[in-house]
């Protein structure tokens, strides 16, 4: 907290400062007081972040889109409607009333890796920012070095403490080789001498390459912030969609069977018509080859199948080995109201735009930086201490103490046109990272434009598959009994039933996709993450716009 507050003096008075030149800092007043606080906060040279302008668009189209779909009588046919400008409820996915799809989703919150391995990375990222506003303060260090020293006694008249005639000097803490407090020629000499000292050294950050450097740092903070709550709303969004093709599958896998089932009925009665002259060799072997077609539908449905369970134990945080729900197509409820955010908005909702935005604020701060770095740096050093042959002596004895105070002053003169030309790249940087951003808001008008068109083309493919699954039912029955009156032959009751059959396998497709372009819209909208609760989903990521 303490922290927190000097970095926002700090910017109050960058901004009280900033000007548009390279400095961009006011003339200090003529006091004292003024002067120290420039000196200890600074200025930051480089431009401060602007949103760029984006491309103007009031909406998804060219033309107006339907405010509703087409409504179709069969299951997740209903019309659906767009409100606009409507908040995205951060639970979206409960709209389709699925209660084992909400309790996984649940789950995977608390169990998938991808989401602890995001919140790491926002930790550390968080800690990167305190550890850089540190270098706001100045630096203390304490030092305390007791030494113990034995000096060769052959050294004579030249050992420390012992006079021209062997004798010990007066005061001085040696040991001698005897107990008359002289030492014999040749005699070892033991000593103590202890050195302590607290140095103090701070860095002003004049020139504000520390508060560039703290705006970098809070910028991927805020990208890994954003970036977690895409991790959830994407997680959400994968196990709507593995759910809804759970179902599918399950649909189609039944669809298959019966095929094969009443394929299989058709040979056994075929085989027992040849067996009593009734039917030819053609006719079973063309009922045979009917068989062996719906069959090879199989083993793809599946293998789909499973690989899609796996892929939901994994979203799910669970090994393989463990059983994640059932899902059946037919219990999802399309959400018949739909929010639609105007594009001026989205750019705000969107994490991977958010996330660019980021990115660009980041880049333009590491510009003030590489600008910093080509002018004078400053350090300031104090050191105080004490030294004596007694620990009691080092600051009590005026001899003993000593302290030292430096003022130091770099410029770069020279330097081959590293630090300019490091300047230049941040720029270029700058403008990569604008060009990305743009790129990233057309990205996402194209996400949503196309699964608005996609919501409309799959109402309307799900009547086309409504009426085709219709007629070639009715022509199914129809044929089955002018078969059995002996109107037509075997092979136009096979062809009609493998219609038949067909139409509910794209039926079921249709109505599949229907409810995963649902789902997917919400993600293309943001996926509502700044409504979620919770202290590390709801997080209110502080920007200055």
């Amino acid at each position: 907290m303490l922290k927190r507050n000097v970095m926002d003096l700090k910017m109050n008075l960058l901004n009280a400062c900033v000007k548009p030149s390279i400095l961009r800092c006011m003339p200090m007043r003529r006091t004292s007081a003024l002067a120290m606080i420039a000196l200890l906060a600074g200025c930051a040279v480089g431009p401060d972040y602007v949103r760029p302008t984006l491309p103007e668009s009031k909406s998804y189209s060219t033309t107006a889109l339907p405010a509703q779909t087409d409504s179709v009588p069969t299951l997740a046919g209903a019309a659906q409607r767009f409100a606009i400008e409507s908040d995205i409820r951060s639970d979206w996915w409960t709209l389709f009333q699925s209660k084992a799809l909400n309790e996984l989703i649940e789950q995977s919150f608390q169990s998938n890796p991808n989401i602890e391995v995001a919140k790491r990375a926002l930790k550390v990222a968080q800690e990167g920012v305190y550890a850089q506003q540190g270098y706001f303060f100045p630096t203390v260090a304490a030092n305390y070095t007791p030494t113990r020293t034995k000096i060769a006694g052959n050294l004579g008249s030249n050992a420390p403490g012992i006079q021209g005639d062997g004798t010990l000097i007066q005061g001085y803490q040696g040991t001698p080789a005897n107990e008359g407090g002289t030492a014999p020629f040749n005699g070892p000499t033991l000593y103590s001498f202890h050195t302590a000292q607290l140095t103090v050294g701070f860095v002003p950050d004049v020139f504000g390459a520390n508060i560039r450097m703290v705006e970098t740092a809070q910028a991927q903070t805020n990208v890994q912030q954003l970036q977690l709550q895409a991790s959830y709303v994407t997680l959400a969004t994968n196990i709507v969609a593995a759910a809804i093709q759970d179902g599918l599958l399950r649909k189609q896998i039944a669809i298959t069977n019966e095929m094969i089932d009443a394929n299989t009925t058709s040979v056994d009665l075929v085989k027992r018509q040849h067996k009593a002259g009734f039917a030819s060799l053609l006719d079973l072997s063309m009922q045979l080859s009917a068989l062996n077609q719906v069959k090879q539908l199989l083993p793809p449905l599946q293998k789909q199948f499973e690989q899609n369970r796996d892929l939901l134990r994994v979203l799910a945080g669970l090994t393989q080995d463990q059983e994640v729900p059932a899902f059946n197509l037919d219990t999802f409820k399309l959400p018949e109201e739909l929010p639609l955010t105007l594009p001026a908005k989205l750019i705000e909702q969107r994490p991977d735009v958010r996330v660019a935005e980021e990115q660009l604020r980041a880049a333009n701060a590491q510009i003030g930086v590489a600008r910093a770095a080509r002018l004078p740096q400053f350090l300031i050093n104090g050191t105080i201490g004490g030294a004596a042959a007694n620990f009691d002596q080092m600051f009590w004895s005026g001899s003993g103490a000593f302290f030292q105070l430096m003022l130091g002053i770099t410029q770069p003169i020279f330097d081959g046109g590293t630090l300019m030309h490091r300047e230049y790249a941040a720029t270029e940087s700058q403008k990569q990272a604008a060009a990305q951003y743009r790129a990233t808001v057309l990205t996402a008008f194209q996400n949503v434009a196309d699964t608005l068109h996609a919501i409309h083309a799959d109402a309307q493919a799900l009547s086309v598959a409504n009426e085709l699954t219709l007629a070639s039912r009715a022509t199914y029955d129809l044929t089955a009994r002018q078969h059995a009156s002996g109107y037509l032959d075997r092979l136009a009751l096979i062809n009609a039933q493998q219609t038949y059959r067909q139409a509910l396998l794209s039926l079921s497709q249709a109505q599949a996709s229907r409810l995963g372009d649902t789902a997917a819209l919400f993600q293309s909208l943001g996926g509502g993450w700044w409504n979620r609760s919770g202290s590390d989903q709801a997080v209110d990521v502080a920007i200055n716009k």
